[in-house]
């Protein structure tokens, strides 16, 4: 028998994928290397808090506006599956969202086979094959969404000697008055770090870029605040430090410890030996490819970390091979939100539409409109105040109305890049709406007051805005003819009449005007 799709993993991504096709009498299957969902929370992160929010309370009853702060709860109609229910921490607990995924896995039935690690993935025409401890399995497509479950160790010589990020002590205890360095500078590393500061005599953490933080460039995976009390230490002279440059060597010291070759980033001293008792490697994780023979090998970018992908998340060079969850941020890398449950929940639910339209004709959703400018702009006012899915993927996903002489529709979450590549097939014309930053809004200090800022609700100047906010384009034959900015707000409430309802109506009306 040869299934429609099996899917690989059942992680957060897996499972909603499932979810999904299981509402839809699908034929799936889901095989899991470990005896329950979710097993890469069981260990990480290794500190065990998550530093996805979840905030209950926001002084609304929309369901969809209320996922714009919950970034942990899966799509479902069922709203008992909120995360809302297993804990009130607005940082919670990694064991809390383990709980979760199993009680969303047995409350959507979704089929899963666990105990089921997957050793090879083979394609033969149009038809793989995948082994699976002494199983053999059949699909017409394959979706992978393992994760990137592989600590990515970087080409330092003598990196054997140092210590993993996912191996290494938590007890803080075990490094008590000695000497740490940290390569890297994610989450990861500041968590450890912070981990330490109590204990360590001296702490290190050490990258080739400066550190990025995530309130300034607006992606969640660069440093958090609430990993960031490490950089007081250091600022505030605690015998800690954040270096600049790149590790080019670790080797044994002969009194014992070790000692690196630093290469710091912005100096004219050209190699500066410094000494550790302790080195560990928090330096990011990497898609393991090594369950793909030659006939389905995908191929791999960014360092070879991810797998390379279509804008409908498709392998670029095998066919019928899907991607899901955390690996689908090759398609917007340290830009938005497809490394993170709260924007890939949206990113497999547009793969699953993707899939419905290739794979069974199943057509977009679609809500009908009256091809008018008032009735457009008011769709489009109506749902850029509450969604989560365009506010969570900035810039990369857009609701699309799309227009003839005698009809409109409202498609909802479709991603830019699928649709700039012909995915929903020819479009004469449509108005394709995001909730975008300025271009360079990461390189402003969110915290100077004496940089030059829009006024709220100026919609005159709308187009230079550096903080979210809705922009809306025509495309006409496949080309972006015309964009309209509405204005900043500072409650992100973009529906008063003078500022952004009828300068809207009056774009969309120019932009009507040429059609026959």
């Amino acid at each position: 028998m040869t299934l429609d799709y099996l899917i690989i993993g059942a992680g957060p991504a897996g499972l909603q994928l499932a979810a999904l096709l299981e509402r839809d009498g699908a034929d799936y299957l889901v095989l899991e290397a470990g005896a329950a969902p979710g097993t890469f929370f069981e260990t990480y992160p290794r500190h065990r808090t998550l530093i996805s929010i979840n905030k209950i309370w926001t002084g609304s009853e929309d369901p969809e506006f209320n996922l714009r702060s919950d970034w942990n709860s899966l799509l479902s109609d069922d709203p008992e599956l909120l995360f809302k229910h297993y804990t009130r921490r607005y940082f919670p607990k990694a064991p809390d969202l383990v709980r979760y995924l199993a009680d969303f896995a047995e409350r959507t039935k979704a089929k899963v086979r666990y105990n089921a690690r997957v050793t090879r993935v083979a394609r033969a025409g149009e038809t793989f094959t995948v082994d699976a401890d002494g199983a053999t399995f059949s699909a017409r497509r394959v979706i992978v969404a393992t994760g990137v479950s592989q600590l990515y160790v970087p080409p330092i010589p003598g990196a054997e000697l140092a210590e993993r990020y996912d191996t290494v002590s938590v007890d803080p205890d075990d490094f008590t008055n000695q000497r740490v360095l940290i390569i890297g500078k994610g989450n990861s590393a500041f968590e450890t770090a912070d981990a330490l500061v109590e204990t360590a005599a001296v702490i290190h953490v050490a990258g080739p870029h400066s550190v990025r933080l995530a309130w300034q460039t607006h992606y969640v995976g660069h440093l958090r605040a609430v990993n960031n009390n490490f950089l007081d230490t250091y600022q505030l002279k605690s015998q800690n430090a954040v270096l600049d440059g790149t590790v080019e060597r670790i080797e044994r010291r002969a009194g014992g410890g070790l000692r690196i070759d630093f290469r710091y980033a912005r100096t004219v001293e050209r190699l500066r030996q410094l000494e550790y008792d302790r080195i560990i490697l928090a330096t990011g994780f990497r898609f393991d490819a090594a369950i793909f023979d030659e006939t389905a090998r995908p191929a791999l970018v960014i360092n070879d970390r991810f797998p390379e992908q279509t804008s409908a998340f498709e392998s670029v060079n095998v066919p019928g091979l899907y991607f899901a969850g955390t690996l689908t941020q090759q398609r917007d890398f340290k830009k938005s939100t497809n490394g993170f449950i709260h924007g890939f929940r949206y990113g497999v639910r547009a793969l699953h539409r993707i899939l419905g339209l290739r794979h069974h004709g199943t057509p977009w959703p679609a809500t009908p409109l009256e091809p008018t400018p008032d009735a457009i702009a008011d769709a489009v006012i109506a749902r850029i105040n509450v969604t989560s899915a365009l506010w969570q993927q900035f810039a990369v996903l857009a609701d699309v109305v799309l227009v003839t002489a005698a009809s409109a529709a409202y498609l909802p979450e479709v991603p830019v890049a699928f649709l700039r590549d012909g995915g929903l097939g020819d479009v004469p014309l449509a108005f394709v709406t995001t909730l975008e930053y300025g271009p360079d809004h990461d390189t402003v200090d969110p915290f100077d007051i004496t940089v030059p800022r829009i006024a709220e609700n100026d919609a005159a100047a709308a187009h230079d805005a550096s903080y979210l906010h809705p922009v809306v384009r025509v495309h006409r034959g496949g080309a972006v003819v015309a964009e309209h900015h509405l204005a900043e707000n500072l409650e992100n409430h973009w529906d008063l009449p003078a500022v952004h309802q009828q300068p809207l109506s009056s774009f969309i009306k120019h932009a009507l005007a040429d059609v026959g």
